[in-house]
Formats: C-alpha cells, structure tokens, sequence
C-alpha cells in the first residue's frame, strides 16, 4: 500500500509551470534529473526525489499504463507498482517483463549494460511526468505472430478425461459409452489416446470395445505431422467437405497438414441450430460415427438443442428422438462450428493422409480391415469472404469426391453449399443460408440425396463379396426456413416452415410469440406457440396440430423459477390431447447439486413426472434426468458424467472441469485462513475456482501467458497471496506444478529515523507479504505478514537495518496497527529483535 503527502499531490499541478520556466541544462541529452529538478523551488525538491510519484509509462512510444515510481539524484527510477493499465493494447506478459525490470531498479539514459529485451533508453520527463522506454524495436512495424512458440526444452504431463453417457427404461435397454481420452506431452510431442466402450441397447446387449486413437504428432509453424493409429478425419481444414457413404474407420498410417484447426474443444454454439420437435415429453440422442457423444431432455414441441458441449468442428451426427422409452424419429443433422480464417497471406488450407484400414483392440464386426485408404483436402481462399473446398477419399476400395463454398456474401448474409458423390453409392448436396438484419434473422437451409446402392456389395468375414442387402433407389430431401424478429427489446416472434421427403413426408409449421415483463414484481417470459406438422409413428400417422401457452416466472428466493404450459396436441391415436405441466428450478451455490428441477404434466394419458439435476463434485462433474411417461408409467431415465485426472511435476490431481484448453496446471493452496477461496485467472481466457488444498487449473496448450491468482468475491479478507502470478508456457498434453501461500496480514503504520532521530525518507521497506517507501517525513504504512512479523529497510542496493516487531505490544486503531518510529541504526541489522524508539 503506497500513500502521497499533500506536498506530493499539490506538486503534480506546479511541475508543468515550473519546468516550463527551469533553464536547460548544456550538454544533457536527454537532460539529468537534477538538472530538471533545478527549476523546481527549493521547498519543493525534497518532494521530488526518493518519494512516490504518479508518471505515465510508454513503451516505445505506446502507452503501458500508469504507475507509481520512485527517483533518485543519481538517475535511478524504481517501479513500485502499476496503477492503471486498462487502456493499455500492450500484452500483460510485455508488461510483466518491464514490471520486474524496472521494480528492480533502472538507470535513466542510455542503457550500458544488462541491457535485456532489446532494452536502449529509459528517460523521464518533468515536464509532463512521463517516462518513455525505449527498445531496438520502436521503428518496427508490430506485426501480430501467427503462431505460438514451441516451449523451450518442450513439456511433460499427461491428462486423462472420462466420459461416461447412459440412457434407458423400462422398455428400452440400457445403453450407452464410456470413453477415454488421454492427451500426454513428451518434449516437443503430443500423443493422443481414445478409447471408447459401447453398448447400444435393444436386442444387442453385446458390449463393444475399440481404440480409435493411438498416435504421437509434432506441431511445426502452420503444420503438423501425425504418426501412428488414427481416424482419418479432416483436421487442418477450417471449412471441412461432408462425404457421403462409409467414412474411414481407423488407418495406420501419417498425416500432414494445416495446424489451425487442432482438435481443441469449441465452446461456441452450431452456427446452424438443430431443431427436434417432440410430440410428447422425451429426451434426444445425439450419435457421432455411431458412437454416443451427448443425451440431453426435451420438453413437447419445438426444441432447439444445446450443441455447444459438441465438439468443434464441421460434421454430422446422428440426432435420435425417444418418446416414452420409443425411437420415434430419427434424423441426420449437420453440426457448422468452423474457425475463423480471413488472411489472404496464405490462402491454402490442406490435409494429406495414407495409411492402412485396420483395427485395435476392436470387436466391431462391420469396422473395415484390409483396406488401402489415402485422401486429400483442401481449402482456398478465393477471397476474405468466399473460401472454395475439394476433397478426394479413397474408402474401402470406393472414391468419394465433395466440393463447397463458403461465401459471406455481406456482413450479415453467409451461404454455404457442398456438393458430394461416392462411387457405386449415390450424390448428395446441402445449402445453408444465414442472414442477420437489425432486429432478426433468417435462416434457410436445404439438403437432398439421390441414392442407388443396387451395386454395392460387402465383403463376408470368409473373404467372399455379395450385394448389398440393403437396396435402396430413390432421393430424400429436407428444407427449412427460420425467421426470428424483434418487434421490442421485450416481444419476439418466430417462425418455421419445414418440408421433407422421404421417411418424414409433409410440410411442417411452427409460430411462436414471446413476451417478456413483470408478474407480482417478479421477472416473467410469455410464449405462445402454434404448430402443425406432420405425422410420425407417435400420432398415428396423423397430422399433429395444437397450441402451447407456457409462462415462466422467477418467484421464491434467489436462482429460483417456476414455469407452467397448457395447451393441445394431436394424441398417438390421432386424437385430441389436451395438456399441462408445471415445473420448478432452482439454481444452487456451495453446492455439490449445481441446478435441480422437476415437472409435472396432466395429459389425456394421465399424469407424468420428470426431474433433472446437475452437479459437480472436487473430482466429477455430472448431468442427469428421471422420466415417467403418462402414456404407460414407463420410466425413463439419462446420464452424463465426466472427470478429469492430470499428472504432472510429480504430482497428480482430480478434478471435474474439462481440460478443453489443451493443457493444465495442478496447484496446492496453503494457507492459514479458514474457508478461503481464490480466483484463477487465465489471461488468455479463463477462470478457476480455488478451495485449500490441491486445484486443478485448464489452460491454454502454446501460450506463453499467466495465471493470476486473487480473492473471490468482492470484500477480500486481510490477506497475502505469494505469488499472485506465475508464468505458463506448455504444449498440448502439459501439466505444469505451482504452489501458492496465502497468509493473514495486517495494515502497519509507522516511521523511519536515523541514529540522530532525523526522519529517512525514499527508503524502501520490506515485508514477506508487500513492500512500501518512507516519505519525506519518514511515514511509511504497508501490508505485513501476521505470522512473521519481520521489516527490511533498504536504499537502492543497500540493506540499512531489519526489525522483528512485536504485534502484542503495538497499539491498534481500527484495522492498522500502529509500531510507532523505528531507529534504524547499524545495530538493527545485526540484532533483529527490535529497533523500536
């Protein structure tokens, strides 16, 4: 804690006047600080030097921030700390580099020696408090680095994250995946492992197993090569080709490619939400390569699905609809979360892989084998808004072709569009549009198939070829078109007009109002909403029309909702089926449950119950839904758990957060404070709870940053955290180790003499927890560590005197406790037990 003198404060407004009129100094460039000083009046020079002072700091001629400092006659500046740096385009690591420098003491003029950084000058000017760095790259043009720096002598860790989905009832089996996937650094290599356990449900109960992943790959500048057992997707592609037909399984081979798009969690939403529209209370399947990657619940109705816990990526998936423990619709949908990519520098994107089709440790019986498989994508920046794509794949002895466009054809209007054929199989296209204007968006998507599978055969485990059983020869399509508008910051409308061919036949309508306001004083959301679709195996082939009036209020205390509908509905024998239901969710906090609901609905059926929770433990974080179906009182029931285990500087550590930043950092918290919780913020994105104990912290894989450690909340206790930052810089797969303390302090006040009781003034105090300076009348205050009581006075490089202090003998005045004048004197600094006057 650092405090100014009147003197000082009323000093800042004379500077400028005053130096104005001081003579130059003759033969100075840049001139010295007693030569500057000498236009100051002689009252005013004692607060000038060896006091703190509020300059401005630049960094070659780019503001750095604001900051207190201390000088000296002889042309020293000592940073004490940095005030204000919100303003500042200066990355926090650069900052941190010249913050430890310059704490440590800097020579103004022209630097000599250890001049580190590209360091040339450090100047200060009177004149309008302003202190200017300059470096070796203060005429270069700052261009932004396109990639991360490999970490010198590379990384170690390894990182385990567990995945286990469940779903099932009373007449539908249990199914679901377990999956492990581990992500470990070696130097200036990364290895992948994945491993999933299966079981379907239905009539199979057999329990599947394979390795999907088992390679090691090296980043290089813009590339990447991969060895070992992989699936041959399309990473390196920022805007991915769909295929059609069979995908290749798992290869044995290399892979070389563009490194932008590296298999790094996205936590953003599908740019093209999926829309399921249950007749009834049901929960959604979501299958990617025939493997369970999500189970979410969905209420009657139109339903747009959570897709940010998917992974990134552009890829399809396999979206299953279950009513009342029934499958009853199923649908392909395309999951659009690409990454940006708008430099004309290097306009190619491409991917190259060759291997062997095999497996691993797998009993998929239909998983091809024996088969030589290579292929080829690429991307080409036509132009920042038009971005072309090819690909070519050789699977199971079949050629897949596919092209694309992406074109922002304005900045609020995108069109994407693939085109994909594989021999002996069939042709298929997509086309999404997207157009954003003040107050909505439309969203208008297309996608059909022309299939002809009379020539496909299959390979029998004996080796011999036989038609495809299978046959099938005809065209299926889907088409849709979204709108949402605002018509007040409080009412929308939507709208969504859908027609499909094939399995679903028929036009489908969805309209909806939503209204939101006030009820009792209470915050409420209005809905209306009025369909007619088109009938599936759960409305007996007829078409399902009714209307929905839900309303939604947070009443009761804080994180609290309750929320009703009633309306009607076509029933599963095509009949009318009115409705309702009331649900309450609350949100919790210190809580192993993080959120809860439950709901109750009244049907033609009968009655039905639902619950829902989520939660998350030191060591597990988890999801999961009870259903009880008013059709039959089947229930049903979904799961979803995940963990993570980090290894790491010989240490290891459990945690439930994902680790979807690619590396991590396993920290012990020591303290002596009861139920203290900390803050862990990673400067390039991200924030951690901390609890006593051991923490682990997700962070980002190639940066070279920091975490910053501080209190949560907004009312911090007394209290030191040593070190408050530490530096990062792994590769993918790294855990890095840091300890922190965190000790009880208290507010000291006092004041330094000499051996002839003159006030010392500019000298620099030391404590295990801060550090603070004396001002002209010797007045120091600080934060001082309660459990080690102990002073250091120094100037410059100088140690003058240290003192143990004796908090029970010292005088307390609200919070600061006051030690009086402390004598520093030859004595103090051999004898730590005192120094009080």
């Amino acid at each position: 804690m650092f405090s100014i003198t009147p003197i000082a404060g009323a000093l800042a407004l004379l500077l400028c006047a005053n130096a104005l009129a001081a003579p130059a100094a003759p033969g100075t460039t840049p001139r010295s600080l007693l030569s500057q000083a000498k236009g100051l009046p002689a009252e005013f020079e004692a607060h000038f030097f060896d006091v703190p002072l509020a300059v401005r700091v630049e960094l070659n001629q780019q503001y750095l921030g604001e900051a207190m400092v201390v000088l000296t006659r002889d042309d020293r500046i000592t940073l004490l700390e940095f005030t204000d740096t919100q303003d500042s385009s200066i990355k926090a690591i650069d900052r941190e580099l010249w913050e430890q420098r310059l704490k440590q003491g800097q020579a103004l003029g022209a630097c000599e020696t250890n001049c580190t950084a590209g360091l040339l000058a450090v100047h200060y000017s009177i004149e309008n408090s302003l202190v200017s760095i300059l470096t070796k790259d203060v005429e270069r043009t700052t261009e932004t680095k396109r990639y991360h720096d490999q970490p010198e002598g590379g990384s170690l860790g390894l990182i385990f994250n567990n995945q286990l989905n469940l779903n099932g009832g009373q007449e539908q089996d249990t199914g679901g995946r377990y999956g492990l996937n581990a992500s470990s650094s070696l130097g200036n290599w990364s290895q992948s492992l994945d491993l999933q356990l299966s079981r379907l449900g239905g009539p199979d109960d057999k329990l599947y197993h394979a390795v999907h992943e088992l390679y090691t790959q090296r980043e290089l500048e813009g590339h990447f090569f991969r060895l070992g057992y992989f699936t041959p997707s399309s990473d390196g592609l920022n805007r991915q080709i769909r295929s059609f037909g069979a995908n290749p399984d798992t290869a044995l081979g290399v892979m070389f490619g563009s490194s932008d798009s590296l298999a790094i969690d996205n936590p953003k939403p599908s740019v093209y939400p999926i829309y399921v529209t249950a007749s009834r209370q049901a929960s959604v399947e979501i299958y990617r390569n025939g493997l369970l990657i999500n189970t979410q619940a969905v209420s009657a109705g139109l339903q747009s699905l959570d897709t940010r816990p998917l992974p990134g990526g552009i890829y399809e998936v396999e979206v299953r609809l279950i009513e009342d423990g029934q499958t009853t619709a199923t649908s392909q949908e395309l999951v659009y979360k690409p990454n940006n990519w708008s430099s004309t520098e290097d306009r190619w994107r491409y991917n190259l892989f060759a291997g062997r089709e095999t497996r691993l440790w797998s009993n998929w019986e239909d998983q091809p084998s024996g088969f030589n498989t290579a292929g080829l994508g690429v991307n080409y920046l036509l132009h920042p808004r038009v971005i072309l794509g090819a690909s070519t794949r050789q699977v199971q002895d079949k050629l897949q072709v596919g092209t694309s466009i992406d074109w922002t054809l304005a900045s609020s209007t995108s069109l994407y569009a693939n085109v994909y054929q594989t021999q002996q199989y069939g042709t298929g296209m997509d086309l999404q549009g997207l157009y954003s204007y003040g107050h909505g968006s439309i969203v208008a998507s297309h996608n059909r198939s022309w299939l002809d599978t009379r020539n496909t055969y299959e390979t029998l485990p004996d080796g011999t070829r036989v038609r495809q059983r299978n046959v099938f020869v005809g065209h299926t399509s889907n088409s849709s078109l979204s709108v949402n508008h605002r018509l007040s910051n409080k009412t929308s409308v939507n709208a969504r007009l859908a027609y499909s061919e094939g399995n679903v036949q028929g036009t489908g309508l969805d309209l909806g109002l939503t209204q939101r306001g006030k009820l009792r004083g209470s915050d409420a959301n209005w809905r209306l909403s009025v369909f007619d679709r088109p009938g599936t195996s759960s409305t007996n082939d007829r078409r399902n029309r009714g209307v929905d009036l839900s309303l939604n209020v947070a009443l009761g205390g804080p994180g609290e909702y309750w929320s009703g509908t009633i309306g009607t509905r076509t029933s599963r024998e095509g009949t009318r089926d009115n409705n309702g239901s009331l649900t309450y969710r609350r949100n919790l906090e210190d809580h192993v449950l993080q959120s809860v609901s439950a709901t109750a609905l009244a049907d033609t059926y009968g009655v039905g119950l639902s619950g829902i929770a989520s939660f998350m433990t030191e060591s597990m974080y988890g999801d999961g839904f009870v259903q009880r179906s008013s059709y039959n009182d089947n229930l049903t029931g979904g799961l979803n758990l995940s963990s993570t285990v980090a290894v790491g500087g010989q240490k290891a550590a459990f945690t439930g957060l994902p680790h979807g930043r690619g590396a991590g950092m396993i920290v012990d918290v020591d303290t002596d404070l009861d139920d203290v919780v900390l803050r862990a913020d990673d400067l390039t994105g991200g924030s951690t709870t901390l609890h006593p104990g051991r923490n682990f912290v997700p962070i980002t894989a190639y940066r070279n940053s920091l975490v910053t450690f501080d209190f949560e909340g907004v009312h911090p206790p007394a209290a030191n955290i040593e070190p408050s930052r530490t530096r990062y810089h792994l590769n993918k797969g790294g855990v890095d180790y840091r300890k922190i303390s965190v000790m009880k302090t208290v507010t000291v006040l006092g004041r330094l003499l000499d051996e002839q009781g003159q006030p010392l003034k500019g000298h620099h105090v030391i404590n295990h927890a801060s550090r603070g300076i004396s001002e002209v009348d010797g007045f120091f205050s600080m934060e001082m560590n309660a459990a080690s009581p102990t002073l250091e006075v120094r100037y410059g490089n100088e140690l003058f005197c240290r003192f143990r202090l004796d908090p029970d003998n010292a005088s307390v005045e609200g919070d600061v406790l006051m030690i009086g004048d402390l004598r520093c004197t030859p004595d103090t600094l051999a004898d730590t037990t005192g120094g009080r006057v």
